[in-house]
């Protein structure tokens, strides 16, 4: 019965501590992944510098959900993030959310 507690623990943990596949399916069918990455940098900034730059920031949310929305440019070089017409405020701001887990 231990064992079983523990093993259930274990799942839960990771489950609720890594990144959420399926919020990953969704940056892959909006595009993002066509600039971005987990780990390295493509056109713009891996994910996971995105998520340590703002790691201390409580709007960190909201801004990066406006940058998908809107777009942006000079925070991480030239080059501009444009506007993803494909994502819904929500989306936006599920994405967001998401890329803040990304270690």
């Amino acid at each position: 019965m231990k064992k079983n507690l523990l093993a259930i623990a274990a799942i839960t943990l990771s489950a609720v501590s890594a990144p959420s596949w399926a919020d990953q399916a969704l940056a892959t069918a909006k595009n993002c992944m066509a600039c971005h990455a987990l780990d390295h940098k493509v056109v713009g900034p891996a994910y996971k510098d995105v998520a340590a730059k703002y790691a201390n920031d409580k709007g960190a949310v909201d801004k990066l959900a406006a940058k998908i929305l809107k777009g942006g440019s000079g925070v991480w070089g030239a080059m501009p993030m444009p506007a993803n017409a494909q994502v819904s405020e929500a989306e936006a701001k599920k994405l967001a959310a998401w890329v803040l887990t990304i270690k």
